[in-house]
């Protein structure tokens, strides 16, 4: 049984300045040709992330995120679930998303592993600060 309180997560979540994301609904048949939005976002960690959004987003929507880095050309993505969005009242952007990622393997509906090295990478880069 889980405490109220105590932080349930296992991996370490860490920011990175000036970092966006950018997302599309991954249909049953098709995903939607574009990506939406270059929304900010707030932190990262191995199991997911947590972004700033102008729309809402239906819990348990399956999404394509693109994550783009400052001074990265090449920004990397990866999938998960929405997990949860609230609402971010009195700030410009009106929504809180929080991102679960899909498991990492050479499965079909698996993010492919570099996506976890990049991750990684990420996270000594800029997660020894916090």
């Amino acid at each position: 049984m889980a405490f109220k309180g105590i932080e349930k997560r296992t991996c370490i979540r860490f920011d990175i300045p000036g970092a966006t994301v950018s997302f599309r609904n991954e249909r049953r048949l098709f995903s939607s040709a574009s990506y939406e939005e270059y929304c900010p976002l707030l932190d990262i960690s191995r199991g997911g992330l947590r972004f700033l959004s102008q729309k809402s987003l239906k819990i348990n929507s399956k999404l394509t995120l693109k994550i783009s880095i400052p001074d990265d050309k090449n920004p990397f993505d990866i999938r998960g679930r929405v997990g949860w969005s609230r609402t971010n009242p009195g700030m410009s952007y009106k929504y809180q998303v929080g991102i679960q990622f899909f498991p990492y393997g050479d499965k079909k509906k698996h993010n492919p592993p570099n996506a976890l090295v990049n991750i990684i990478a990420l996270e000594e880069k800029f997660g020894k600060d916090q």
